[in-house]
């Protein structure tokens, strides 16, 4: 078993504010402003055609690249197609040219100087085809409804030369840690199948979190259903709920403080909040948690330095593709963390 693990970055506020092709327009200009011949190499094999144009049409409306398909703008080999054609490895595609003004290409958001330093101290892992990142706490995974700027368009910034840059999950913006972005969309997929089946063995995620009170030694897992529901444009609440979907977390104690106990998290299904809820429904809310905890407890905390949710991915095992050893990420906890943890202790238990 193979171990990767970096110190921590220091702790800092982050600034938050494809195919082969005859052209290479700057990431700086509108990309579609001729026609354009693309060869589909294996990389791109297997993904729908809509979803590959609206990679090479940022800022385009989705309306407006099905217009193109059903017009025939469009061409796959030379012939018409359909939006939800599965692209193969040596496909010639035609991209017709868009005018700026239909793109509606704004000026992208501009990551800072510290943010940008910050990530390129957080890499825990590297290889041709995945990066782990130690996500900073704070910072969206993407942007958003009123985010201009998330982990994976920084990364975008920061390595203009990768072809590839996707998310293979995602972690909560207060959520800090380790998380998976595919250089490769051979390795997405890999990782991706893994998620979903929940392969035993191919990956397993570890969380560490600070909950409320003295959890029972004896209480290993929380079997409960989460039925998760939209409550406004980006806002999700997840309850338990007979009429959710099955849901599973396993516990372990890590140590015990006066009034409050530090746990080991593995979520073996991904449900939204999966941990947040579990371990509320099992009487023991995390600290910090303002959607799920006790508002006067949260007061309390963070007059003693916990200004945020205590939920911290501190480790991510993986197997790589076409490999059976699993390796293993460790991201050490973060200061604003492991500073009030340390006071905590002081006090006994």
């Amino acid at each position: 078993m193979m171990r990767y693990m970096k110190n921590p970055p220091p702790t800092s506020s982050p600034e938050v504010p494809v195919a082969s092709s005859s052209s290479s327009p700057s990431s700086d200009t509108p990309r579609a402003i001729t026609v354009r011949f693309l060869t589909i190499d294996a990389e791109l094999a297997g993904q729908r055609l809509d979803n590959f144009l609206m990679a090479q049409l940022k800022g385009v409306p989705k309306s407006r690249i099905y217009n193109l398909v059903r017009k025939g703008e469009v061409r796959v080999n030379k012939g018409r197609s359909r939006p939800d054609y599965k692209l193969c490895a040596g496909d010639l595609v035609r991209v017709p040219p868009v005018r700026t003004a239909e793109a509606r290409v704004a000026a992208p958001a501009k990551a800072g100087n510290q943010l940008v330093a910050l990530l390129d101290q957080s890499v825990l892992f590297e290889n041709e085809g995945l990066l782990v990142i130690n996500k900073p706490p704070g910072l969206a995974v993407h942007g958003g409804s009123g985010v201009n700027l998330g982990l994976i368009e920084t990364l975008r910034q920061m390595r203009p030369e990768a072809r590839y840059l996707e998310l293979v999950h995602r972690l909560d913006r207060d959520t800090s840690g380790c998380i998976m972005v595919a250089k490769k969309r051979s390795y997405l997929r890999h990782l991706q199948a893994a998620l979903r089946d929940k392969v035993e063995g191919q990956i397993e995620k570890v969380y560490c979190a600070l909950v409320v009170g003295h959890w029972p030694a004896r209480l290993h897992q929380v079997n409960a259903p989460l039925l998760r529901t939209e409550v406004g444009a980006d806002e999700r609440y997840v309850r338990v709920h007979p009429d959710g979907k099955p849901s599973l977390t396993l516990f372990n104690v890590i140590q015990r403080y006066q009034g409050f106990t530090l746990v080991e998290a593995r979520p073996v299904t991904g449900r939204t909040h999966q941990i947040r809820v579990h371990a509320r429904h099992a009487g023991h809310g995390l600290v910090g948690d303002e959607k799920y905890g006790d508002d006067d407890i949260n007061l309390h905390m963070r007059n003693q330095g916990i200004k945020r949710l205590f939920l911290h991915a501190s480790s991510l095992g993986f197997c790589l593709p076409g490999e059976a050893q699993m390796t293993w990420v460790e991201a050490p906890l973060p200061q604003d963390l492991a500073q009030p943890l340390s006071c905590l202790e002081s006090l006994g238990d």
